[in-house]
């Protein structure tokens, strides 16, 4: 029935090109088996078991074969209990390779998905917490990213991100949050329950908490997390979203309303935000923008509504001709700090005058506008770019979005400071090095707009 001879002796034929035709004879004949269900379950689980001393994937440098034996196991018929033992043993298969190749190496292909998410829904509804499932939660964690799998991932992710999940794979789970980003705005989502998008939503919760290491043979799994500052971007993106902005709830952003109540806290989301180049598309206009803004605020998350108009303030972030869109930033954020005292404008204003991230991360989206002018001067594209030239028109820039904010308020550097009060929050270097606004030379022709 078997090529036991092959699997007993593989080296006896030629070494490694002996396995690999003893792997596909053995392959050839597994799925025949499955297929026609000539074999007892238990025999083929011997077999399978029978493979783990040779590496069958790491030998025929690819898990795909592990991946194609999944799919006629979970489409065989078996009963379902005894799918899962079957698909158990090949996911342990599975679970060596991946553990002994670096990802890198991998071959990543999108036909990996389904049968691992037939095995964790089949897992789920057996309500099993082996270390298989574990293990196909972090292969999907790696695969290739895809729109197409949303309402089948959903309910898996559900279950695996509440703290209390007999896995505690909340931190893998986020990851595959993350990972399938573009599939939760995909048109299939919209077939999908409210009342299943709302539970989605409820399990994501607070991307700061989570629990305890979890377990895997009975030792803790120190799990790679992506800095959950990311999926509280996500979450920004969702405000934007008809399908899901009335889902999201106060509590999903408790964590980041506290950590960014205060100063340095803003900073560092900040940083973290702009440096790996998160909202950028999704915050990309002015009405995007306001319509985040309008969704936080009805959550009343104000420092995070507050995060976002400081990052709409920040240089780069915006076209700065963009005479209605500014206006439309602009009434939004005269708004906000005439709600909530115009004494947190000091942390606006300081987040204005000092340079986040390295010269030329934030100006070089301007070059996309391709307007007449970028702050008065030829856009960026036209000329030399250089750290110093860049590090000028980024002062430039600052000094006229200090301006632009000034003059939405109707202040003067006098009037400011008077209405303001103490704004040196942290004492930070002041790009104008003491100098007023009204007073820059070059601002009149600096600055771009009405």
């Amino acid at each position: 029935m078997w090529p036991s001879y092959l699997l007993r002796h593989p080296y006896s034929l030629n070494g490694r090109d002996a396995l690999k035709a003893a792997i596909h004879l053995f392959d050839r004949q597994l799925r025949l088996l499955v297929v026609e269900g000539k074999a007892g379950w238990d025999d083929l689980i011997n077999a399978l078991h029978a493979l783990i001393p040779f590496d069958p994937f790491e030998t025929m440098d690819s898990g795909d074969l592990g991946f194609l034996w999944i799919t006629e196991i979970l489409n065989s018929g078996y009963q379902e209990r005894e799918r899962q033992w079957l698909a158990d043993e090949v996911v342990k298969l599975l679970g060596k390779y991946f553990h002994q190749v670096p990802d890198i190496l991998i071959g990543k292909r999108s036909a990996w998905i389904p049968p691992l998410l037939g095995f964790l829904s089949l897992s789920e509804k057996l309500d099993t917490t082996k270390s298989t499932r574990f293990i196909a939660l972090r292969i999907l964690a790696i695969s290739p990213e895809s729109a197409d799998f949303g309402p089948t991932i959903l309910p898996i992710l559900t279950s695996s991100l509440l703290p209390n999940h007999p896995l505690q794979a909340r931190r893998l789970a986020l990851n595959i949050f993350l990972r399938f980003m573009s599939g939760w705005f995909s048109p299939q989502m919209e077939k999908v329950p409210s009342e299943d998008l709302d539970q989605f939503i409820q399990a994501v919760g607070d991307p700061f908490q989570f629990p305890d290491l979890p377990l895997q043979d009975g030792k803790p799994v120190d799990l790679p997390y992506d800095d959950p500052m990311k999926v509280m971007a996500a979450l920004i993106e969702f405000a934007l979203s008809d399908l899901w902005r009335n889902h999201l709830r106060r509590s999903n952003f408790t964590s980041f309303e506290e950590m960014v109540s205060t100063w340095d806290g803003k900073r560092t989301a900040l940083k973290c935000i702009i440096e790996a180049r998160l909202l950028l598309v999704p915050l990309s206009t002015a009405p995007k923008i306001a319509a985040v803004i309008r969704r936080l605020e009805e959550l009343r998350c104000s420092n995070t509504v507050e995060v976002v108009i400081m990052w709409a303030w920040t240089v780069g972030t915006m076209n700065p001709v963009d005479h209605d869109g500014w206006k439309l930033i602009g009434r939004d954020t005269l708004r906000f700090y005439q709600t909530h005292g115009v004494e947190r404008l000091a942390t606006l204003k300081q987040h204005i005058t000092i340079r986040v991230g390295p010269p030329g991360m934030l100006l070089v989206p301007y070059s996309q506008y391709a307007t007449r002018s970028f702050y008065g001067l030829p856009v960026l594209k036209q000329l030399p770019v250089t750290v110093s030239r860049l590090d000028t028109y980024l002062h430039l820039s600052q000094a006229c979005q200090l301006r632009r904010l000034y003059h939405l308020f109707g202040y003067d550097p006098t009037t400011w400071r008077e209405a303001v009060g103490v704004e040196e929050v942290g004492k930070k270097r002041d790009v104008f090095s003491g100098h007023s606004v009204a007073l820059v030379p070059s601002m009149d022709w600096a600055c771009d707009y009405p």
